[in-house]
């Protein structure tokens, strides 16, 4: 294997690793509007990722500094080619941030509620803007013999990738649902259960037809085999959340997420950015792809940060495992 499809495969692990960690990151600040009752259950649900969603984010930063390494020509025609949403996607993280660090800033009722809205939206519309340029990215662009992008921002929203927005959606709500259930007590958990069905059985049927349709135009043996591992694994998860066992219901969720990220990456390899005017001018692994020398010097810098990162991040959860609830959050407190 040579190391441009080694990074490839890299790439594909640490956008893996974000929509996974993200996913139900993305999934509960949603779920600060659908699930919660008042502004104590608000707040239970936001501590349930407060020590946790800005080592999340390390995942993205990651595969985008990789990307833009390891294959300079495809993250100059992502970047361009998808400037505006991927811009909406930015501006929604950095509000987000804000609006964790800022809610607990002041008391008066009206300014958290209004920074609670905003984690909301921009939960809500990244988990819909993911799933419609990964879905793109998969189906192919107007992309010209010099490699760039010249479509426009209306035909990046079409049927195919709207379709994928919403997978992303309601499977980001339902693995937010199913880790709200394995993260509270009391009532709030009962309820994340009979949600997280609800949202389930959506998100099942959604990402069949997606998985499916992803399968007859780009699919090959290994994608059929992955489409099949998150078809069951969304259905054992959906089996598990009724059963009450929701870290087994986590873990089949997520691996969900897993293995239909799998699916694209493998359905879009060896291009990295197909061309839908001619499959002669597609990005591939090795005309979108650095020298040798750069990819030689990525992987061990790879090979010596990654299990520190993974360790730290590994900790952070291991702190802050136990479950939480309304009792835990005083009346007067601010956050």
């Amino acid at each position: 294997m040579e190391l441009h499809d080694v990074w490839f495969v890299l790439i594909a692990v640490l956008w893996i690793g974000y929509f996974f960690l993200e996913g139900f990151d993305f999934g509960v600040g949603i779920l600060t509007k659908l699930l919660a009752r008042d502004r104590t259950e608000k707040r239970v649900l936001i501590n349930t990722i407060g020590p946790v969603w800005d080592g999340n984010e390390v995942w993205l930063l990651t595969a985008g500094g990789a990307t833009f390494a390891a294959f300079p020509e495809w993250y100059a025609t992502l970047f361009s080619g998808f400037y505006l949403p991927l811009l909406i996607i930015l501006v929604c993280l950095i509000v987000r941030g804000v609006a964790f660090e800022y809610r607990a800033k002041r008391s008066e009722e009206h300014w958290q509620r209004n920074w609670e809205t905003a984690i909301f939206w921009t939960s809500l519309i990244p988990a819909f803007l993911w799933g419609v340029a990964f879905a793109n990215i998969v189906r192919g662009v107007k992309i010209d013999r010099n490699f760039e992008y010249v479509g426009n921002f209306w035909d990046l929203l079409n049927p195919y990738s709207i379709l994928g927005g919403l997978v992303t959606l309601t499977l980001f709500t339902f693995h937010g649902a199913v880790f709200v259930g394995l993260k509270t007590v009391g009532d709030i958990r009962e309820r994340s259960r009979k949600l997280a069905l609800q949202v389930g059985l959506a998100t099942a049927v959604l990402a069949l037809v997606f998985l499916i349709w992803t399968q007859a135009d780009n699919g090959d043996g290994a994608s059929l085999a992955a489409l099949i591992v998150a078809v069951v694994a969304l259905v054992a998860a959906l089996a598990m959340v009724n059963a009450g066992r929701e870290g087994w219901a986590f873990i089949l969720s997520g691996l969900t997420i897993v293995a239909a990220v799998a699916m694209l990456f493998l359905s879009l390899f060896p291009d990295v950015m197909p061309s839908s005017l001619n499959a002669d001018w597609s990005l591939t692994v090795t005309n979108a792809s650095s020298s040798q020398y750069t990819l030689k010097i990525m992987t061990w810098c790879a090979v010596i940060a990654t299990p520190i990162v993974l360790l730290y991040q590994s900790w952070t959860y291991w702190v802050f495992r136990k479950r939480i609830g309304t009792h835990h959050i005083a009346v007067d407190a601010s956050h």
